[in-house]
């Protein structure tokens, strides 16, 4: 099988159950984000010294598979025959559940904290502030499209898990929090 099709040759892609569209549309802009999102969680995984975030950044980024599947078939009574596993609530009280558990294990935060630290902690910033960029893509999507309302609230608390998982990164790899001082 032969990994190009030309079929977008001319600006155009498909999404799952066949409409094509732009590949500039809103739609495509907003699961193209989250495929990013996803890449670079890979790269960040090249550094992390933490297997207990290791295995929740896999866990995410299978995770993440599924939010651009959702994203790439509208709900219509087309695309119900195609039985594509959507977004679900455990989702979120799973990063919600994740937070809690990272959260318990640094020192409380009384501080606004600049990114970075050791590298892979700096990845981890780098990954929240795309999922940052996802969610915001995803609400203009929502804005003249239905969409599952679970994406949003997920890559939400993921940003927020992306956090605290750069923090222990850091406190993991022995570098400590790095306190902004308004000049």
């Amino acid at each position: 099988m032969k990994i190009y099709t030309k079929t977008g040759d001319k600006g155009e892609t498909s999404l799952f159950g066949g409409e094509r569209v732009q590949k500039n549309n809103q739609r495509i802009n907003a699961y193209g984000t989250v495929d990013e999102l996803n890449a670079f969680i890979g790269l960040a995984l090249t550094e992390i010294k933490s297997d207990e975030i290791r295995n929740v950044l896999i866990d995410l980024q299978s995770k993440l598979f599924i939010v651009g599947s959702d994203l790439a078939t509208p709900d219509t009574e087309k695309s119900k025959k195609l039985n594509i596993t959507r977004t679900g609530e455990d989702f979120i009280k799973k990063a919600e559940a994740d937070i809690d558990i990272f959260t318990d294990k640094l020192d409380e935060l009384r501080n606004f904290i600049l990114p970075g630290g050791s590298k892979g902690s700096a990845m981890l910033h780098v990954c929240r502030t795309i999922c940052r960029r996802a969610e915001r893509e995803i609400v203009a999507l929502k804005n003249f499209e239905k969409i599952n309302e679970n994406i949003i609230v997920f890559l939400n608390r993921i940003s927020d898990l992306f956090f605290v998982l750069s923090r222990y990164e850091n406190k993991v790899s022995n570098y400590p929090d790095t306190i902004w001082k308004p000049q």
